[in-house]
């Protein structure tokens, strides 16, 4: 029997609700009053602000923000004048979004949901599809670039983070310690990359499981759905010895085609 990642995922990303891991806490008053004066920021990967002109126009866009919860992009996105929908897998992750939208009076509804599977969306519902740094958390993702293009109306953006997969080759023990020690393959997964005592201390421990995709899967991919890349940019984590040498996060806008 397969093992169940998307069921430990969930309850992993709640417990990381529960303490405080910072991609979770909710966005501040302040921050939604700057974005209602058209002031606001957010990211698709660790630091990097994405470009506004990467939005288009989002007064009244359909947005919708995937695996993206936590409070922090999709209210944001909404106090700037969008309508969104955030789908997540972690109900507490959606609950932070449900806070920031009652407490400030925002357009935002939630859904909880798997990535790789839109199908409480109709055909061009979006205008507007915003995945940060999430598929890391999925082992496959060509379904999530199949299922983003389905959803989009003709000439919907895609804006999507992810994680250079250079960062999973080392052990990351050691990368914790600030060594850069060459150990996996890519593609990379916890499931099948790390020996058995080790994975089983990282499944015990109620970690996300994480999967290091190919650079193939992911640009690749979205051009094979059916997008066209018209935006792109790098990022860093600082946090990690890395980004001493090569930034470690991607980002990308890809279009869907007015003819498509």
């Amino acid at each position: 029997m397969a093992f169940p990642v998307r069921d430990h995922n969930r309850k992993a990303w709640d417990r990381q609700v529960d303490s405080g891991n910072e991609w979770t806490v909710p966005a501040s008053p302040e921050a939604i009053a700057a974005a209602r004066r058209g002031e606001w920021r957010v990211v698709l990967t660790p630091t990097r602000p994405v470009p506004h002109d990467w939005f288009g126009e989002l007064d009244g866009a359909r947005v919708l923000c995937l695996a993206s919860g936590g409070g922090q992009q999709g209210p944001v996105l909404a106090a700037a004048g969008a309508s969104v929908v955030v789908l997540d897998n972690s109900p507490r992750q959606l609950g932070q979004d449900r806070l920031v939208a009652e407490r400030d009076r925002l357009d935002l509804a939630t859904v909880e949901g798997d990535m790789r599977d839109l199908s409480a969306f109709g055909d061009r519902s979006f205008d507007l599809v915003f995945h940060p740094c999430a598929n890391l958390f999925i082992p496959d993702i060509r379904p999530v670039w199949r299922e983003a293009f389905r959803v989009l109306r003709l000439g919907g953006r895609l804006l999507t983070g992810f994680v250079n997969p250079l960062q999973y080759i080392f052990d990351w023990e050691r990368s914790e310690r600030g060594e850069l020690i060459v150990r996996h393959a890519i593609p990379y997964s916890d499931l099948t990359s790390l020996e058995g005592a080790e994975r089983q201390r990282w499944i015990d421990a109620g970690q996300p499981l994480e999967f290091g995709h190919t650079l193939e899967d992911q640009i690749a991919g979205q051009l094979v759905a059916g997008f066209v890349l018209t935006g792109f940019y790098e990022d860093v984590d600082p946090k990690h010895v890395l980004s001493r040498y090569i930034a470690s996060f991607i980002a990308t806008l890809a279009v869907r085609p007015d003819g498509a």
